[in-house]
């Protein structure tokens, strides 16, 4: 049911700090729609500094903004 796909750079996360990511948006996720974990997905993308503007900025914030919940202030 939901998936949650996590776009980032520049930090690389140790396993215990995508562990702790994993978890808590989890619970967030269950909470809000009233689901088991079992149906969350989520990825987590590291995206190159220099390629955030085309892979992500572009396509997904700007032609996609109708869809934001929050909007980032760069």
């Amino acid at each position: 049911m939901p998936h949650v796909n996590i776009k980032h750079f520049p930090k690389e996360l140790t396993d215990e700090q995508s562990a702790e990511l994993v978890a808590g948006i989890t619970e967030a996720v269950t909470k809000a729609f009233g689901c088991a974990e079992g149906v969350v997905s989520i990825a987590v993308e590291p995206v190159a500094q220099d390629e955030w503007q085309d892979r992500v900025y572009g396509p997904e914030i700007v032609e996609r903004k109708e869809l934001l919940h929050k909007t980032p202030t760069y």
